[in-house]
């Protein structure tokens, strides 16, 4: 009763607490951000330029966004929108849009090859056009430096088309723009996948030089409608290379750092999403500066990623061809390596964001692409791959088990010595190590073979994360493996018609998110959830009641944090921990231990059945109620086995009722034992109850009582 007072108080403390850093603390540090966000956006709305930045060749001549597309349009319907400028068509087997002639952007497209939900027909739409909502577009434009006229190609410039027609894979379509005695004539081509190429020749009709420079920007409004929430792994948000430097931001670090620069030789930007990029790259490796960034505040935050090359000259009578590719798609990996091998594009497939074990994930994610085409099922390709590491990895699971389990045979002896030697702590270490040398073990070495197979799993667990393949890919139940199980535990996964999360809990402040959770608990979640705590039940408990409490919570914590996550990682999980169950069973019966998850079967069995549950079957925590009984207990449970059942193979152990520091020996024929060593108080020291216990009548003192 006690125990439980004092956890509702520490609760409510804590609540207390939480509740009190938000609103002293939090609250008042956002205010101040939200005015440092709101200064600098009225310092940013005159400069807010088509051109990359405040700082282009000339800012007073570059083209500037209407007053309108800097603070923020009325949002309107996606088709008011498209029809408030002239169009042209684009289509092609993987696209279908239109360009708008209003600074040649590319604002309206639709990829064919995918769909916004399983059974819609529906397909994913990328680009949006300005004043909708969820804005998203690609413009390429020049920025004048000197002599150069002031009404040069920007985001609103308004182009012409050169004949008529749609542009396809096989007819490309050409713009013209005059800005005084400049002349753009723009081509615009597009293969039958993701990628334009956008070239302009400008020609300088007047008598004096002229300088200008390339530019381009791919720019979104808010937050994308389909960002992962779960996503803390995953790059989303602007992104490139820029030289040598690969460069990434997710969307909040932007929005507080506001501005990232960099120059370099050539290379991409764009910002990228879980499965969908749109980037710009200039053609060759010239230098140039990008920029990755947001303006405004709010709801009206514009994320941006661009560049701008450096001035170039143009002769009276010459003409300046300058070349720059469009990438708008998905994050297939075989275009994107085709696309960066073919036309230059530096380093291109860092797109995908790999992670910090690029050299494992790159391997996973090409196996598992190759398994999902043999099998035909993305479900079963994970599957496939999880057994594959396995067998590839058991030699090292096999030495680390074996390694334990000489550790588990001197047990005992390790208590002895802590007990003996509990106030002489250099004594107990030197006792330690000697018995580390005799019994031939090193303490570590159980662990070093699992080192190697953290960053495996790591890289596993993103190559599953970040496959495409997953996306609307079906395994048993599942429609969708990159959406979390769809079933749920409380409508008794749909045979009972309702739905849990329609209650609106998630929009409770501070627990909201916790109980829509708990609410989306499916069958897989909870299959993970099973596996995880049959893995833990393999091995003894802590002896610590503290520990094993935590550790016993531990499955059911993991089974809610899991339950939003997308279905192909809770699959992966679950089948990791049932073939590592299975794999450390065999392990450890071919080592002569067993489980404790056997052993609490038997028990269970043996209660069901009325019987009385055999002392070697008993847990610790009902062999005593104090730790020095627990231990002393458990120590006699090892002792009862006798020292050919005491641990695995290799150990030298022979009897583990013999003191530490000598054999028993007969002193004489009346079977006198030899004297145990004396503690260093001088007094003789038993510290095992159990060994007490089992001391022969032969061996008392002389004159004790029978």
């Amino acid at each position: 009763m006690g125990d439980m007072r004092n956890m509702i108080i520490a609760a409510v403390l804590a609540v207390g607490i939480i509740l009190g850093y938000q609103f002293l603390v939090l609250d008042p540090m956002m205010e101040r951000r939200q005015a440092e966000q709101a200064a600098m956006a009225e310092r940013e709305t005159g400069a807010d330029l088509g051109t990359p930045g405040a700082e282009a060749p000339t800012t007073d001549a570059a083209p500037s966004l209407t007053a309108d597309a800097v603070a923020g349009t009325a949002v309107v319907p996606r088709e008011e929108a498209l029809a408030r400028s002239p169009r042209i068509e684009i289509s092609t087997p993987a696209l279908h849009g239109s360009i708008n002639l209003a600074g040649a952007r590319l604002d309206d497209l639709e990829l064919l090859r995918y769909d916004i939900a399983v059974g819609s027909e529906e397909p994913v739409t990328l680009f949006s056009p300005e004043g909708t909502e969820g804005a998203y577009y690609a413009v390429a434009g020049w920025a004048g430096a000197a002599g150069a006229p002031a009404n040069l190609p920007g985001p609103d410039a308004v182009w012409t088309q050169v004949g008529t027609g749609t542009l396809t894979p096989d007819s490309p379509v050409v713009l013209e723009y005059r800005a005084g005695d400049l002349l753009f004539r723009r081509t615009i081509r597009v293969d039958e996948d993701y990628l334009f190429t956008v070239t302009d020749d400008v020609t300088n009709e007047g008598a004096a030089e002229m300088a200008l420079a390339r530019y381009g920007f791919v720019r979104r409004h808010g937050l994308p409608g389909d960002l992962d929430r779960n996503g803390f792994i995953l790059q989303q948000g602007p992104a490139g290379v820029v030289g040598d430097r690969y460069i990434d931001r997710k969307y909040n670090k932007i929005a507080e750092d506001r501005l990232v620069q960099q120059e370099g030789e050539g290379g991409w930007m764009g910002i990228s999403d879980k499965y969908w990029l749109a980037a710009i790259a200039p053609e060759g490796d010239p230098m140039v500066r990008a920029e990755f960034r947001a303006r405004g505040t709010g709801d009206q935050l514009r994320y941006e990623a661009n560049y701008i090359r450096n001035p170039e000259r143009i002769a009276p009578g010459q003409t300046l061809t300058s070349t720059s590719y469009v990438y708008a798609g998905s994050k297939n990996f075989d275009l994107i390596r085709q696309y960066q091998d073919e036309y230059g594009i530096e380093r291109f497939d860092m797109a995908i964001d790999w992670g910090m074990f690029w050299f494992l994930t790159r391997p996973f994610f090409w196996i598992l692409e190759t398994l999902t085409g043999l099998f035909g099922n993305f479900g079963l390709a994970i599957m496939a791959l999880v057994v594959g590491l396995k067998i590839v990895l058991f030699p090292l699971n096999n030495r680390a088990f074996a390694s334990m389990a000489k550790m588990r045979a001197v047990t005992p002896k390790m208590q002895e010595i802590r007990e003996r030697f509990a106030a002489d702590k250099q004594r107990q270490q030197q006792e330690m190590m000697e018995l580390y040398k005799r019994e031939k073990i090193n303490p570590v070495a159980g662990c070093l073979p699992i080192l190697p197979q953290i960053p495996i799993f790591f890289a596993l667990y993103k190559t599953v994360f970040i496959s495409l393949e997953a996306r609307h890919a079906n395994f048993l139940w599942i429609r969708d493996m990159s959406a979390p199980d769809p079933t749920t535990m409380w409508n008794l996964f749909g045979l009972l018609p309702y739905d849990p999360t329609a209650w609106g809990v998630d929009a409770i402040p501070l627990i909201g998110g916790v109980i829509h959770a708990i609410l989306i608990v499916g069958a897989f979640p909870i299959l993970m959830g099973l596996t995880m705590w049959a893995q833990q039940s393999l091995n003894p408990p802590p002896p610590d009641p503290m520990q094993r409490r935590i550790f016993a919570f531990l499955p059911i914590v993991f089974t809610i944090v899991l339950a939003p996550f997308a279905a192909a990682l809770v699959i992966y999980w679950t089948w990791n921990n049932f073939l590592t169950i299975v794999q450390q069973y065999f392990i450890m019966r071919r080592h002569g231990t067993e489980p404790e998850l056997e052993k609490q079967a038997r028990r269970a069995i043996a209660r069901l059945r009325g019987e009385k549950v055999p002392a070697e079957l008993k847990s610790p925590d009902t062999m005593g109620s104090t730790a020095t009984e627990k231990a002393a207990a458990a120590t006699k449970q090892v002792l009862d086995a006798g020292p050919e059942n005491a641990g695995g193979a290799g150990s030298e152990t022979r009897d583990l009722n013999a003191p530490l520091d000598a054999e028993i020996k007969p002193a004489d024929e009346g079977g006198e034992p030899a004297p145990r060593p004396a503690s260093a108080s001088g007094g003789r020291t038993r510290s095992n109850p159990a060994a007490k216990k089992r001391r022969s009548p032969a061996r008392k003192k002389p004159g004790g009582k029978s």
